[in-house]
């Protein structure tokens, strides 16, 4: 499962009012090769399924992932942190075994 965070949440909700997306958009989430730890996160809103699409619901927030970045996102939380010092959107990983300093990748 992939959680949202009430904050992520409400920060989905406004982008969504405000892109006009409709209730056929969700966010797919990604884990890609990339970035200064090995891996890094996408995330996109996107209205086409694909083959071995694994489909959660949390919190309203329909989240979409393949099969291969679910297994690097199981239990991993998505939140956002606005304000001066925020860091918009993150995702709270217990399988990250280390991050960088801008919290853009991981590692296991």
């Amino acid at each position: 499962m992939v959680f949202v965070a009430e904050s992520a949440k409400e920060r989905i909700d406004k982008i969504r009012s405000k892109e006009n997306y409709g209730e056929d958009y969700f966010l797919r989430v990604e884990v890609l090769s990339g970035g200064c730890s090995g891996l890094t996160y996408n995330m996109t809103f996107d209205n086409e399924n694909r083959e071995n699409d694994q489909i959660f619901e949390d919190k309203g927030v329909k989240i979409v992932t393949d099969l291969k970045s679910f297994l690097y996102l199981c239990n991993t939380t998505l939140e956002f942190s606005g304000g001066l010092d925020g860091k918009g959107f993150y995702f709270n990983n217990p399988n990250a075994a280390r991050t960088c300093a801008c919290g853009e990748s991981f590692s296991l």
